[in-house]
């Protein structure tokens, strides 16, 4: 029997090098000869990295950039195991969790940590770059990451332009003679679930900036500031970012990387499915294990299970898909090819229990060890 396991990160919970982990660890005694191939997923945000580097025997570096507040933080990124491929998720640099609440103001973050990780990944030889947007704290349109890349913004008076995004509608000219030479030899795929333009009622500012501190004044001034920006990219550079679809994620940085670095926007899941060679691994598969913390109709919208079960239909391959929750519209999953679902709660506890990492294992260990036990013993029937 060969079995794939591949669960997303039960997020505040268990990541999901973890959950598979405790998935293995319950099968095990059932079928202690089986072929299991256990790789961790991720849909582009938060656990990239780590699903990346794990899978491909790589490694992580950690570097000071300029964080969000303009101050120096430790950042982490991954090279994977062929030694030529970042993973960054700008979270790292740039990240919402690296402002307290009371400093969440996106005119005055910026993106500037992201460019000083990408160069730090050009200079150790990568030029080939995966990047998660989820999560950030800004809206500079990419502005900060630009300048750290070396292009230049310069105002009326041929100064240049801070790297916040109150500097965006100060950008009057556009220098290029400064950029990173090795840019031109780069690749970036670009991990992007949203579809929002760079402005406008559905833009950055409007859908994102008030989770990012703005108060209505705010999300119109960042606004208008992308819009100059965009304008000043058409006229100067002949590049129309503004309407890209994802060109408004993570404040902007979607439409910086499809326009600046001609990045492709990618479906997160898909993206690390491929990177990840799922499809090589489920063609010779009896059984899928997938998962995520809260199973519901947002399942469906292009996360993780519901990307390896698309896939896996295309083999008839079972899936059976793992969590924590499972919300009462999860059943329109059965007809997007997941097989069945299961909540690995077993017993009544507190959310802060449930939560717990150490209890989730424990959770995720036995509810596969009772799935499997059932399924051999339908196989030894049939036998």
């Amino acid at each position: 029997m060969k079995v794939l396991v591949a669960l997303d990160s039960f997020k505040g919970s268990i990541s999901s090098i973890e959950g598979g982990k405790a998935v293995v660890e319950g099968i095990l005694p059932v079928f202690p000869d089986a072929d299991i191939v256990a790789l961790p997923l991720a849909d582009g945000g938060e656990g990239t990295v780590d699903a990346l580097v794990h899978a491909t025997n790589g490694r992580y570096i950690k570097i000071p950039v300029i964080g969000p507040l303009h101050e120096k933080v430790l950042a982490a990124y991954g090279i994977l195991g062929d030694g030529q491929t970042a993973v960054i998720e700008v979270a790292a640099a740039c990240g919402l969790t690296l402002v307290p609440p009371a400093k969440r103001n996106p005119l005055s973050t910026t993106t500037y940590g992201v460019g000083e990780l990408i160069l730090d990944a050009i200079e150790k030889g990568c030029r080939k770059f995966i990047i998660g947007l989820g999560g950030s704290a800004t809206n500079d349109g990419g502005l900060g990451m630009l300048q750290a890349l070396g292009y230049r913004f310069l105002d009326k008076r041929n100064q240049s332009v801070g790297v916040d995004g109150k500097s965006l509608k100060h950008i009057e000219r556009i220098v290029l003679n400064h950029v990173h030479p090795k840019l031109r030899d780069c690749e970036f795929d670009i991990a992007c679930d949203v579809h929002n333009p760079l402005y406008g009622p559905n833009g950055a500012a409007y859908i994102f900036g008030p989770q990012k501190g703005a108060n209505q004044e705010m999300v119109e001034e960042l606004d208008e500031g992308l819009r100059h920006f965009g304008m000043v990219i058409e006229q100067q550079l002949g590049l129309n970012i503004s309407d890209i679809s994802g060109a408004g994620a993570a404040g902007g940085l979607g439409g910086a990387f499809a326009g600046f670095l001609n990045g492709q926007l990618r479906s997160g899941t898909q993206l690390i499915l491929d990177v990840l060679q799922i499809e090589s691994h489920l063609q010779s598969a009896d059984f899928v294990i997938t998962g995520e913390g809260r199973l519901d109709s947002q399942t469906a919208m292009g996360k993780a299970p519901y990307g390896i079960a698309e896939l896996a239909s295309k083999y008839q391959v079972p899936v059976i898909a793992l969590a924590g929750g499972i919300s009462t519209d999860s059943s329109a999953l059965n007809n997007l090819g997941i097989t069945s679902y299961f909540s690995i709660m077993n017993e009544p506890m507190s959310l802060e229990q449930a939560m717990d990492c150490n209890k989730a294992y424990e959770n995720l260990t036995f509810t596969s060890n009772q799935l499997f036990r059932l399924i051999k013993a339908v196989l030894f029937k049939e036998g």
